[in-house]
């Protein structure tokens, strides 16, 4: 199974100097400024992002859902559940998986409960695979996630998207990643899309639907809560010395 590709901060733990109160608080000081400076710049790119152009979604994608009822099949458009914006996150399962991606995983614990407070901002949030509705569902009841997580199996939906590639593409090279900046080595990788609806119109039909957003890598790392938690820390992310960054993560449930 092939993970995700986030990369991380592998940089070498230092072993600081010990100092008094004001050398301790005059070097924060120091520190503080290039934080402001950062979340500045920060607050520059998220304006230029939402200021990017919309692509409309022409093609008829469907999604099979499990619900009390039974499976039932989805449109794009039912997903964002009579909200505007749609968040889709691209989860690495792949048809014939029994687990979701262990990486994928330790995403979806960060994001499973923000639910409740992007529906307050008019905002959906569900996780597509291409793996079947029933390897999807056994796994999150064993994970214990609650946000939607619908198949994609037997739609173009995950190419068209970038995130699935055809075996001859992975094996030629040519699964082309992150707008063509790299190439990805499996057949599912992991990203992030983002969707806005606009109600129907009479001249325009029914509810159109149009992709504003996408990101992958290490521009998923902004979805990753216990990465930014680690990053505060003295020891920080503390990956350098293993055989990839991520070698020490497990499930929550293989700890």
């Amino acid at each position: 199974m092939t993970t995700t590709p986030t990369g991380s901060n592998t940089t070498e733990p230092i072993d600081p100097p010990e100092v008094d109160a004001a050398a301790w608080r005059a070097a924060r000081l120091d520190h503080l400024a290039a934080e402001k400076a950062f979340t500045a710049a920060r607050d520059e790119l998220t304006e230029a992002r939402r200021a990017l152009p919309w692509l409309a979604i022409i093609d008829d994608y469907r999604f099979t859902q499990r619900t009390p009822d039974g499976d039932v099949e989805r449109t794009l458009a039912d997903l964002f559940d009579g909200n505007d914006q749609l968040l889709v996150y691209h989860f690495m399962m792949g048809p014939d998986w029994e687990e979701g991606c262990p990486s994928c995983s330790f995403w979806a614990d960060n994001y499973d409960g923000t639910l409740e407070h992007l529906a307050a901002r008019n905002t959906a949030l569900v996780a597509v695979s291409r793996a079947p509705v029933e390897a999807i569902e056994d796994y999150r009841a064993r994970m214990g996630w609650r946000f939607p997580w619908v198949s994609s199996l037997g739609s173009e939906f995950n190419f068209d998207l970038g995130v699935s590639f055809t075996a001859e593409q992975v094996e030629s090279g040519e699964a082309d990643y992150n707008f063509g900046t790299g190439t990805f080595g499996g057949p599912e990788a992991p990203g992030l899309s983002a969707f806005r609806r606009l109600p129907p119109t009479e001249t325009d039909g029914p509810d159109r639907v149009y992709l504003t957003y996408q990101t992958f890598a290490r521009g998923l790392d902004m979805l990753n809560g216990t990465y930014h938690l680690l990053d505060v820390t003295s020891l920080g992310r503390d990956e350098a010395d293993l055989p990839w960054p991520m070698a020490w993560l497990r499930r929550h449930d293989r700890y």
